[in-house]
């Protein structure tokens, strides 16, 4: 996200005869914008003292972490990492992997991996039996949790949580972080862990960058259309909002339980603005914060899929822009055609000038850049515009959100009991 030089700072001033040692360290910018506050990384870190500070306050207020997880991620090498880092954090009371597609031998493996970890953990076998038999159960009850994903995952682990009974804050990250460190979940919790500061929501950002700038999605695609819709239906509360976040897509979150129950879960890509989007409308903008985790952060990247719209970056900018759609419709926005055709071209200019934008900051920080590639994720993702504008016109209604758990309690009475004794039994 930027920096000064590295400076030197002098710890102490030597007395006679001692030895002169130098300290140095990268110091972060401090500039506040936007409608929610940024907690930056500022000097060396301090994890000690982090880590102190959340195991006294955990005491009266529990951290539970869930890890969403395909098999895949937790037996490739930044799960190994991810293990190794989590044997150490001793503030975190509850560990939650809720795991994707995966056969009850794959299970087994995934819960033996896990049981050396010293938190209490819980795997949460969505494609078991005891699972599909409360997912069917949804469905018929009309509260349908909608389809397999990384949604649904992490809305069935609050459920969790929230059976439990033992936490009052949830933390979340993904399973695939290459070079994880324990700060970052120790810098993502403290916000809303520390009472003094009282915050309900923090988000996770950080650098995506190696030899190359990454984030092409939220780059090239969300910062640009959110400005473009601004632009075209004004200025409005929400977009204020969802611009005020430096990476809007990251995965790493931390809230406190009252959210998971009254938020609704988007199931598809859309899942990170979603929730955003759900934030915003339940809680005010001054219990909301954003939190600097790491100075770089590494992990899977989807391929374009320019041509193919069912999948990798394109399906995820689809599904994205069906949710901004929706919740500005439900803001009292009216979409039309020539709305969209405006949309469509603003975004267009708006995303070439940011092009440019990322071109000199590669160039200065001697990365490489193809221009012609950035450009291509931007003709893709005008692509995806046009395709889920048309979907919203055929279909306004079609809402992916999994309903949230209040209402699920409500539909169907015992829910909580049945889901505890389900997530029980399988990890017996």
């Amino acid at each position: 996200m930027g920096g000064y030089p590295v400076v030197s700072v002098v710890s102490s001033l030597p007395e006679a005869g001692e030895i002169f040692i130098e300290e140095s360290f990268s110091m972060a910018d401090f500039y506040q914008m936007g409608m929610i506050t940024t907690l930056h990384r500022l000097g060396r870190s301090r994890l000690e003292r982090l880590e102190t500070e959340l195991e006294l306050y955990s005491m009266v207020r529990p951290i539970a972490l869930v890890l969403p997880a395909l098999y895949s991620d937790v037996k490739g090498d930044a799960m190994k990492g991810i293990i190794e880092e989590l044997k150490k954090v001793k503030f975190i009371k509850e560990l939650i992997l809720a795991l994707g597609p995966a056969s009850d031998d794959e299970f087994r493996e995934v819960k033996d991996m896990l049981s050396i970890l010293p938190q209490e953990v819980r795997i949460i076998h969505n494609s078991g039996r005891r699972l599909n038999d409360i997912y069917t159960l949804l469905g018929k009850e009309g509260v349908s949790a909608g389809k397999d994903g990384k949604g649904r995952s992490a809305w069935m682990a609050y459920g969790y949580v929230i059976a439990s009974g033992k936490c009052e804050i949830i933390a979340l990250h993904d399973c695939d972080i290459i070079g994880y460190s324990r700060e970052m979940l120790a810098r993502l919790c403290y916000p809303v862990v520390n009472p003094a500061l009282d915050y309900a929501f923090c988000k996770g950002y950080y650098a995506r960058v190696t030899n190359k700038l990454h984030g092409r999605v939220t780059r090239l695609f969300v910062t640009p259309i959110v400005r473009a819709l601004q632009k075209i239906a004004g200025p409005h509360p929400f977009l204020e909002f969802l611009d005020s976040f430096r990476y809007p897509l990251a995965g790493e979150f931390c809230m406190i339980v009252d959210l998971a129950r009254v938020n609704r879960i988007p199931w598809d890509w859309g899942l990170e603005v979603g929730m955003l989007a759900e934030v915003y409308r339940n809680y005010s903008f001054r219990r909301v914060c954003q939190v600097d985790i790491a100075e770089n952060y590494e992990h899977k990247h989807q391929p374009l899929s320019a041509e193919d719209p069912s999948t990798g970056l394109m399906k995820m900018a689809i599904d994205i822009a069906k949710s901004l759609f929706r919740t500005l419709a439900s803001e009292g926005i009216v979409f039309n055609d020539g709305f969209f055709k405006s949309l469509v071209a603003t975004y267009l200019k708006i995303a070439e000038d940011t092009i440019t934008r990322y071109e000199g900051d590669a160039a200065i920080n001697g990365l490489l850049f193809d221009r012609h590639e950035e450009a291509m994720a931007v003709d893709g993702f005008t692509r995806a515009i046009t395709i889920a504008a048309e979907t919203i016109m055929e279909n306004p209604l079609e809402a992916p959100l999994i309903p949230n758990w209040n209402r699920v309690i409500s539909a169907v009475p015992g829910i909580l009991e049945r889901l505890k004794t389900a997530v029980e039994e399988d990890n017996e």
